[in-house]
């Protein structure tokens, strides 16, 4: 691919399950020449074995398969590192050094390359070792502790916190940052993401948070953004579905109880924590009285902050995702499109994997 932002980056991506792909899709879609190193009959993570093409993650990219246990697989693996300018590795730490591919051999043979690595607990660390998945990382970095409701166990956030934001993206910035670095120094070096590193990170907010009194740690479910606060939460409606209310500024917590038809008068004050529970209640009620679609239409053009929850085949029906071209089609296969946008190199339209 010639477009986009990374036209002319070479990334070299040695397969593994995780946040991997998703980093090497991000930088393929913004035009990174990227090839995905597979282990012989490596299972793709959607569809049938060398299906690329059903799976959204391994978009804008070329597969080979490479024995790294064999000679003739380590040259292979060995040229394709010495031509690259970015490598990204999920591993666990030692398996890449174990087979010929580590650090320390690829930056010998290619000084420039900036080597990526992401695992759940990082190179380091009494840990580092052990096995462990997304919600391991993301309870060990305290921010799984903060998901979930008043009185109810910490909520599994899909691999949103962990692999994807935690692992994925903080790899992304990471061997973005150290490539610019590059252009100083003209020396690669190792990015060493750790989801557990980066769930943390994303919470830092909160932390700061909770050590000036303004968030309780020891509860779910009771402060502003976590589904304490009656007016940021999610309501059902008449129909089933569910509706998002987010109005936290008071103009906007006006709009909301104007567009509910609610008499501000009658209510308990926005902030009047003790009295939370009966203004959950009255825009439960209001909320649960009409159909989704009904709220949708009241809330169209107004800052009342409140959005119908839709499911992932609605997204692209959405008249705003569909102005934006939010999701687009590859292949067959209805998905997110590349982001951020760029206003002079923007991503070329994906392309389906392939071998």
């Amino acid at each position: 691919m010639s477009e986009g932002a990374l036209a002319g980056v070479r990334v070299v991506e040695f397969g593994t399950i995780g946040p991997g792909p998703f980093v090497a899709m991000m930088l393929a879609d913004h035009g990174a020449e990227v090839v995905h190193v597979d282990r012989p009959g490596g299972v793709p993570a959607v569809g049938p074995i060398g299906d690329r093409a059903a799976d959204a993650l391994h978009r804008n990219r070329r597969s080979v398969e490479i024995d790294l246990k064999s000679p003739e697989g380590l040259t292979a693996a060995l040229a394709l590192i010495a031509d690259a300018d970015i490598l990204i590795e999920g591993n666990r730490p030692g398996v890449a050094e174990r087979l010929g591919i580590g650090p320390e051999d690829a930056l010998a043979l290619n000084p420039r390359l900036i080597y990526g690595r992401v695992t759940g607990w990082g190179q380091t660390g009494p840990k580092s070792a052990l096995a462990g998945h997304d919600l391991n990382f993301v309870a060990a970095s305290g921010t799984l502790s903060t998901l979930g409701r008043a009185g109810q166990p910490p909520t599994v956030p899909l691999a949103y916190v962990g692999d994807l934001g935690g692992g994925a993206m903080m790899l992304a910035f990471g061997v973005l940052a150290a490539l610019h670095e590059r252009h100083t120094s003209g020396r690669g070096q190792v990015v060493d993401a750790a989801i557990v590193d980066g769930a943390a990170l994303l919470a830092t907010a909160f932390h700061g948070f909770a050590q000036r009194g303004l968030w309780d740690e020891n509860r779910r479910g009771v402060n502003l953004v976590d589904s304490g606060a009656p007016f940021y939460d999610c309501y059902e409606t008449s129909d089933g579905e569910w509706m998002a209310v987010g109005a936290l500024e008071p103009k906007f917590y006006a709009e909301l109880l104007r567009v509910l038809g609610l008499d501000a008068d009658a209510l308990p004050g926005q902030h009047d924590r003790a009295r939370w529970p009966e203004l959950r209640a009255a825009i439960g009620a209001a909320i649960g009285s009409r159909p989704r679609a009904y709220w949708a239409d009241a809330a169209r053009g107004t800052d009342a902050c409140l959005e119908p929850v839709l499911r992932m085949s609605e997204v692209r029906h959405d008249a705003h995702n569909a102005a934006r071209q939010v999701m687009v089609e590859v292949d067959g296969i209805w998905q997110p499109a590349p982001a951020p946008r760029f206003s002079r190199t923007p991503a070329p339209p994906p392309e389906p994997g392939r071998r």
